[in-house]
């Protein structure tokens, strides 16, 4: 019987603001409270699958409107000014679970976009078009700043005007810089950069080589439809080729386990659980050991 070790990153899993979201949901639930979630509290179908059973509610941002006077919890990723009217004006019970990252860029966009205002300038955000924080973010303005997805969206980028530049939370640090060297290089005019990538994230994107080259095979667990994931799991993957994406332990294939794979890495996104990556290292332990 062949020995494969199979370690999990310690710098993998919950960043602050999911770990201290899930938390407050958790407590409303313990105490038997109905609670309506605006959005999929994390970008992760298990842990979502999880917190339903215990009585969880995911509402659409569209059904916010109809509700009245019921406990509702906003969820790590922020939302725009108008969800807040909606609360205020329907007696809803908020229980606001905004990572305070988000708050604080929110915040800073709401004033960018003031400045510019009056400078004739544009507030410029790169970001993921209908991601959760984008939508928050773009509340701020109205609606109104240049939302850049990537390379080929800087043509929308007015070059005759000052610009603001802000980033996603959850962006590729290195990708931010090539979309700000893009636009200094299609204006003239005054550019001002704000590093807006939560520190946490880029302090993980940073860590991934070390780990990822000091394994054989890397599985990276992640949700569907995280944007965290993709970022780290294509920098993973960057460093080590035969880097692997999976949802669940189910998807772990005994194929991907070749005589010369030894050591295996588990790693995750931001809005990974602990329980999960456990679970994916103790269904490869069983396969192979």
């Amino acid at each position: 019987m062949r020995k494969v070790s199979v370690d999990i990153d310690t710098n993998s899993g919950f960043c602050f603001g999911v770990r201290r979201a899930i938390a407050t949901l958790e407590r409303h639930l313990q105490e038997g409270e109905e609670l309506y979630c605006v959005g999929d509290i994390v970008h992760n179908e298990m842990e979502i699958d999880r917190l339903r059973q215990k009585g969880l509610k995911v509402i659409e941002a569209s059904e916010l409107g109809s509700l009245r006077d019921v406990p509702v919890l906003f969820r790590a990723h922020g939302e725009p000014p108008a969800s807040y009217a909606t609360v205020e004006r329907n007696g809803l019970r908020l229980t606001d679970a905004t990572c305070p990252v988000v708050l604080k860029l929110q915040q800073h966009i709401r004033e960018a976009y003031s400045r510019m205002r009056v400078a004739g300038g544009q507030v410029v955000l790169f970001g993921k078009k209908g991601h959760a924080e984008v939508i928050g973010l773009m509340g701020q303005t109205g609606g109104e700043c240049v939302l850049v997805e990537g390379e080929a969206d800087v043509v929308k980028v007015d070059p005759s005007k000052p610009v603001e530049v802000f980033a996603q939370t959850t962006k590729n640090p290195q990708e931010y810089m090539r979309i700000v060297d893009l636009i200094r290089k299609r204006t003239s005019c005054e550019v001002r950069v704000n590093h807006t990538i939560c520190k946490q994230m880029a302090g993980r994107a940073d860590k991934i080589p070390q780990f990822a080259s000091s394994h054989d095979m890397i599985v990276f667990v992640g949700g569907a439809k995280s944007s965290n994931s993709k970022v780290l799991f294509d920098i993973c993957l960057g460093i080590n080729r035969r880097t692997y994406f999976v949802t669940s332990a189910e998807e772990v294939s005994p194929e991907w386990f070749t005589p010369e794979v030894k050591t295996v890495g588990i790693m995750g996104a931001t809005s990974t659980p602990l329980w999960l990556m456990e679970r994916v290292r103790d269904g490869i332990e069983s396969m192979l050991n």
